[in-house]
């Protein structure tokens, strides 16, 4: 329903093709106002990487293409068609797209939950130099996110992703922790006070492995609540991650 409230009141540009598999598209949702350039929040939503989509990731743009601010949701192949590297890479090269079909872009905002989250850390430990465009990455929140695939091997979770345990190594933000450059973006790390304690103590410890390293990262716990309205809420003008 926010999406759709989202869709009805901003100028948008919907399914645009960032590469040519069936997920590879973007909602790109412009501020209001004429203005040449604009900050962009690229919104990666969750599902543990086999439900939702860019369909349902609409609901943060109203609070902040008032402000000047574009959001753009992006889609990805979820599984069992998508796999965990594909996903990953994918993330990377709509990035890469936005960078090059946008230069007027002024910083970009990644905003991933839960395994959105997951796949916007896996974005901050790229070596852009394959891609011969380095993203203008300003500033990261990470909400409610998985930073350690291998305790999901062994769950339900990776009855749809397949998960060898190299896979799960070679994709858990965790174990790629890069040492933070001189530009090297904020990080914000979000967790609920009702979130599972497994994802807590992951976010805890992210967010210490990025301080470790150099980055400059918060970790913000925000009380009263849980997995799923820590994200939803963020339609609402006055809540604190939408202010922040």
């Amino acid at each position: 329903a926010g999406t759709e409230r989202a869709r009805a009141s901003a100028q948008t540009l919907l399914h645009v093709p960032y590469g040519k598999g069936d997920g590879e598209k973007l909602d790109i949702y412009f501020p209001t106002g004429p203005c040449e350039t604009f900050p962009v929040l690229v919104y990666i939503h969750g599902g543990y990487w086999q439900c939702l989509s860019k369909d349902d990731s609409g609901f943060a743009a109203p609070p902040l293409v008032s402000q000047g601010v574009a959001v753009v949701a992006v889609g990805y192949d979820i599984a069992p068609k998508g796999h965990m590297d594909a996903m990953v890479l994918q993330v990377r090269r709509s990035l890469v797209f936005l960078v090059q079909r946008y230069p007027g872009i002024r910083g970009i905002y990644l905003c991933g939950h839960s395994a959105g989250a997951h796949l916007a850390a896996m974005a901050l430990s790229t070596d852009w130099t394959e891609f011969q465009v380095v993203p203008d990455i300003k500033g990261a929140v990470l909400v409610s996110g998985v930073y350690d695939l291998e305790p999901i091997l062994h769950t339900y979770v990776n009855d749809a992703l397949n998960m060898s345990r190299e896979v799960a190594q070679r994709n858990s933000p965790m174990r790629h922790v890069i040492p933070a450059v001189p530009a090297a973006c904020e990080v914000l790390v979000a967790v609920a006070q009702h979130d599972s304690p497994e994802f807590r103590r992951q976010s805890q410890e992210y967010s210490q492995a990025l301080r470790a390293a150099g980055w400059s990262v918060s970790l913000l716990d925000l009380a009263g609540v849980d997995h799923f309205d820590v994200i939803e809420k963020l339609s609402e003008d006055s809540y604190i991650l939408t202010q922040v």
